[in-house]
């Protein structure tokens, strides 16, 4: 695989991912909040399970600490989500949770004590006045749901994080499915005390569990390691920054979202946020001639 099949790798990735709001906000007619969770990773892991049994032969007892971890981290990422696409637009999450990019490099500094570069706070500042503009209603109230997803937004940016560090000692393939069988159970866990499992009970609760398992889960975190091997970090990050778009194209054209202009210019500024906070470190390698 080289370069450019790699970025179109990522880019069908973002483009599922940028479905999965709009799936979850389906799934979510028919089951509960930790259910959704369970059994999108549980069918996840199972699948990804088979197609690399082999592989997983090789298991060993890093890669398991590391995957409980990992799906601790994303089992938060997604009930954050989830519970947040009950009070506001699949639109909105799609925008506050691509703050990822720019919670990393903030996270970073915090836990490194590391000088912030001027092109990350810029970007981080731009972004949060953009933040205000896309949440804020005429009341200045910022919707529960837009908490709890900027809050996802946050874990993602830490589950990015560990995983950095994470396969530096451990298999990447073997990692992404155990971690996805760990926030599978984390997910079942919290079903069985705070709801009632079940299985959804209309078709469209069908397809929305499936296309989260196949399409934004099995195929998005096995996909996404094996392209950035071919990528540079920076890189992947802009091509993963078009995910709030293809979010809030997905929710105009299947359920109608509309943004007011107030929301529009707040997702422009999330976006120009996110290029900024990039953009300097993309440069920088793009220009760098390669070994």
């Amino acid at each position: 695989m080289n370069a450019q099949k790699a970025s179109m790798l990522v880019l069908l990735v973002t483009l599922g991912w940028g479905s999965s709001y709009l799936f979850m906000k389906m799934g979510l007619g028919s089951i509960e909040e930790f259910n959704l969770i369970a059994l999108r990773f549980g069918i996840a892991f199972l699948i990804t399970g088979a197609l690399f049994f082999k592989r997983l032969k090789r298991i060993d007892k890093t890669t398991v600490k590391y995957g409980a971890f990992l799906g601790l981290i994303l089992f938060g990422v997604f009930a954050f989500i989830t519970f947040g696409l009950k009070t506001t637009s699949s639109s909105n999450a799609g925008f506050l949770v691509g703050l990822t990019v720019i919670f990393v490099p903030l996270l970073h500094v915090l836990f490194y004590r590391k000088r912030l570069a001027e092109n990350h706070l810029l970007g981080a500042i731009i972004a949060i006045i953009g933040i205000g503009l896309l949440t804020l209603n005429s009341d200045l109230r910022v919707h529960p749901g837009d908490v709890l997803c900027i809050a996802g937004g946050i874990c993602n940016a830490l589950y990015i994080l560990v995983t950095s560090a994470a396969v530096k000692k451990t298999d990447s393939i073997n990692l992404g499915i155990v971690s996805l069988g760990f926030t599978a159970g984390y997910g079942l866990l919290f079903s069985f005390i705070f709801e009632s499992p079940a299985l959804p009970h209309t078709p469209s609760g069908w397809i929305a569990i499936l296309a989260l398992s196949l399409i934004c889960s099995a195929f998005g975190f096995i996909a996404q390691p094996v392209a950035q091997k071919y990528l540079a970090p920076t890189q992947t990050g802009l091509m993963y920054a078009m995910e709030p778009v293809f979010a809030a194209l997905f929710a105009f054209l299947f359920v109608g979202e509309i943004l007011t202009m107030q929301g529009y210019i707040g997702a422009m500024l999330v976006l120009a946020g996110v290029f900024i906070s990039q953009w300097r470190s993309y440069r920088k390698e793009a220009l760098t001639p390669s070994a």
